[in-house]
């Protein structure tokens, strides 16, 4: 062993989590908001909107491998990642204003394209940030708080994100629209702050090994290795539930649940801060019995709270806080548990292929959480057409079973498969011992310690010293 692996500092990982207070407040708007903005609000059909969605982020599927494997060949004097994390910011700025302040009388036309070009910018930004996090510490446990760090800090942008709804009024800012062009200006103005703090703060491990061919085989010969399938299995059914409801939240909280959307909006306040206070519970727990199991009994309390909604009275503002509360408790658990686990999966690749895959894991990642997206308003959409749910009605029962069935049972089900699935998983905190171990002992036989346990990083390198390339 190189010695003990250094832990990042609290401020070292704040500001590498920093970017995540935008970017979580434009995620979330992309599930819960956009698509039912640009169906109730600018007057475009809801299974048209739904098809563009589910088929951008099908397009953008295509996107992730390639840029992923250009990531991981990347060679720059301030990282792999980090300059194309800079590059996303400008990307992502002008699409947010192009969709989230868009005025009624847009096509379907414009939907499409400026979709296109925001998921471009959510490609690059999420790659490079997961994979520049997985490169900040070798060690099993200390994954898991660089990535708790993450998801806190883009549950925190949910927050602030979701506050707006109820602020904007105080200052004579009343209506939905108004609402979601103010999350828009939240993304354009605090994005480029918070990536510059990043940059400046967080260092990034320095490769000076020659770039292997990474593209789209090997994205496909990663995808056939049983532990990446079970994990990205997994991740699709952690993330599609979540991703329903999401989807479904203002149509079943006003339609069902007889609450006004200001109201709805503070429910949804109180699902995320119960996932932020779940974060550090589940991290806890994760350090004590393990990543997998942590993550498999998430998804057991997830489907419990989950089917007692669907029982939940209706117009009963306490019941419907608390049972949103405990459903948030769990929804942090699997974003970054999983992502602490694809980076020991990274490891593993690593000492059996000796080449460094971090960005086209990453990748993989990515593609699931963009199928389970698509798939929670490109498919719940249309079937609630096909349920006769009108989505302008403002009254009536019609297509309301179907809905309720969706936004319960569908989401409980996939957590429990889910959790099925993990409980027996392999990669565990002594077997990546073992796998650590053994890649040290090579990276030293190697003489290449920019891949050792303890890496140099690019601020801690000086010119004069920093290896030929």
């Amino acid at each position: 062993m190189a010695g003990e692996p250094q832990r990042r500092s609290n401020w070292t990982l704040a500001a590498y989590a920093a970017p995540c207070l935008p970017l979580a407040g434009l995620g979330l708007p992309l599930v819960v908001y956009l698509p039912e903005f640009y169906a109730s609000e600018l007057g475009l059909g809801l299974a048209q909107v739904g098809f563009a969605f589910f088929m951008v982020r099908m397009l953008d599927m295509a996107f992730d491998p390639f840029i992923g494997g250009v990531m991981d060949r990347t060679r720059t004097r301030f990282g792999r990642f980090r300059p194309w994390f800079a590059i996303s910011a400008p990307i992502l700025m002008l699409a947010t204003a192009m969709l989230f302040m868009a005025k009624p009388g847009v096509t379907t036309f414009y939907l499409w394209t400026w979709l296109v070009v925001l998921y471009a910018g959510v490609s690059i930004s999420s790659l490079a940030q997961l994979a520049w996090g997985a490169a900040l510490s070798p060690e099993y446990d200390q994954r898991s708080r660089i990535y708790a760090w993450w998801q806190g800090a883009n549950v925190v942008g949910i927050i602030l994100v979701l506050t707006l709804p109820a602020i904007l009024p105080k200052f004579g800012i009343v209506g939905h629209r108004a609402a979601v062009g103010a999350m828009g200006w939240f993304v354009v103005l605090l994005l480029p702050l918070a990536v510059a703090l990043a940059i400046w703060r967080v260092p990034e491990p320095l490769v000076v090994k020659k770039a292997e061919r990474s593209g789209f085989s090997e994205y496909f010969k990663l995808l056939r290795r049983p532990t990446v399938t079970r994990l990205l299995i997994v991740d699709f059914l952690v993330g599609t539930g979540p991703a329903i409801t999401g989807a479904l939240f203002f149509f079943f909280f006003v339609r069902v649940k007889a609450f006004d959307k200001t109201t709805a909006s503070l429910l949804l306040l109180t699902y995320f801060i119960g996932g932020l206070i779940g974060a550090p519970i589940w991290t806890k727990l994760a350090y004590k019995i393990g990543k997998h199991r942590g993550l498999a009994i998430s998804g057991l309390f997830y489907a419990a709270v989950t089917l007692g909604t669907y029982a939940m009275p209706a117009g009963n503002l306490p019941v419907a806080a608390v049972m949103m509360f405990l459903a948030g408790l769990p929804y942090s658990a699997g974003a970054f548990l999983l992502r602490a686990m694809m980076a020991d999966v990274s490891d593993e690749v690593r000492l059996e292929t000796k080449i460094d895959r971090t960005g086209l894991l990453y990748a993989l990642l990515s593609g699931t959480v963009k199928i389970g997206s698509a798939a929670a308003v490109g498919i719940t959409f249309p079937v609630l057409a096909m349920l006769g749910f009108d989505a302008h009605a403002k009254s009536g029962t019609s297509g309301l079973a179907g809905l309720q069935a969706m936004f319960t049972f569908v989401p409980a089900g996939l957590a429990l498969a889910a959790s099925a699935i993990i409980y027996g998983y392999k990669l565990t905190a002594h077997r990546h011992s073992e796998i650590r171990t053994a890649l040290d002992a090579h990276d030293l036989a190697e003489a290449a310690p920019e891949m050792a346990s303890d890496p140099k990083f690019v601020e801690e390198i000086h010119p004069v010293t920093r290896p030929a390339e």
